[in-house]
């Protein structure tokens, strides 16, 4: 795909007047609230998996709801002391998968937190979390509309109050740096990143690849693939729920939780990113108040920088954060 978006000159400036609810910060606060009502429960049980150079503990711990949240932990062996943690979140439609798929934080010394995402892990690797949805509402196929017409009921509440948990969690072991929690994913995961870092401004870095759930209206405009263009085919048929879907979808716009979030942070984009299109991404990016840099990858879609972007990452956290 040719570059379709804006050039690069006009989305480095490019700050579009996302109308922000009057009750955002109260929504939110009031969600985590009534999430952390429920006892975190956290536990980590030892995997024996024949790893020689670290620890690995199975995950669980009390999300939204109080419903059951899995995950994977992984530590070096060797340690003389509390480490920064990494807390990872999955791309769209997958799941934590196994172990040795999440090697690479922990090989460079960090402690490593992956979130399942509940409901998800079916489509690319498996997932082992629920999502109990008692609200029974009418959907397209997939997790973007997913109770759409009320932000209470909303997919995304539950996910983002997950991510929240899951920081929770990781400070809970007694191998973390409280003090030291980094953010990160790619896709999907790098949205639940950037609302993350804006939901618990004391993280000290976020790491968002490529972010989905950003800007969600552009997005919708702009580009027919998936997962975005889930919500458009849903309002293909609700033609009278435009509006009201885009006034849930402003309560989970990364754009909003950017505004908040005062963590240092690496960005990625893809010039040619089809599915989460480059002036999405610089929405998010240059809302953002901490200390920001960007890597661009300019003949690359939603692969983004790939390998290169996770070097890029490990220089960034040797950088700010060396173990």
């Amino acid at each position: 795909m040719a570059m379709f978006d804006m050039p690069l000159s006009q989305l480095e400036q490019y700050r579009p007047d996302v109308a922000e609810p009057t009750d955002f910060d109260a929504f939110w606060q009031a969600s985590l609230t009534d999430t952390r009502r429920h006892d975190l429960n956290p536990q980590f049980v030892p995997v024996q998996g024949g790893y020689k150079t670290i620890d690995v503990f199975d995950v669980s711990f009390a999300g939204w709801g109080g419903q059951q949240v899995k995950g994977w932990f992984l530590v070096p062996k060797q340690r003389s002391g509390p480490l920064p943690c990494v807390v990872e979140y999955i791309g769209y439609g997958g799941g934590r998968s196994f172990p040795n798929d999440w090697l690479l934080w922990s090989s460079q010394g960090y402690a490593h937190l992956v979130m399942d995402t509940r409901g998800q892990g079916s489509a690319w690797s498996k997932g082992d979390t629920a999502d109990p949805d008692p609200f029974g509402d009418n959907q397209h196929p997939g997790f973007m509309t997913r109770g759409i017409r009320n932000k209470e009921h909303y997919y995304y509440r539950r996910v983002f109050s997950d991510a929240v948990r899951a920081i929770e969690a990781a400070r809970s072991h007694v191998a973390v740096d409280a003090r030291k929690i980094i953010v990160t994913g790619g896709s999907q995961g790098g949205g639940i990143a950037i609302a993350a870092a804006g939901l618990m401004t004391d993280v000290v870095a976020a790491m968002p690849d490529v972010p989905f759930l950003c800007h969600y209206r552009r997005a919708t405009e702009i580009t027919d693939s998936n997962p975005y263009s889930e919500i458009s085919r849903y309002l293909m048929t609700h033609r009278d729920a435009v509006e009201e879907v885009f006034g849930t979808l402003n309560y989970f716009d990364g754009i909003h939780f950017s505004k908040r979030a005062t963590a240092q942070t690496i960005f990625s984009v893809g010039l040619m990113d089809d599915i989460c299109p480059p002036s999405t991404v610089y929405a998010a990016y240059n809302a953002w108040q901490g200390r920001k840099e960007i890597s661009i990858w300019r003949y690359n879609r939603h692969e983004g920088g790939g390998s290169h972007q996770s070097q890029d990452k490990m220089r960034f956290m040797q950088r700010i954060m060396p173990v």
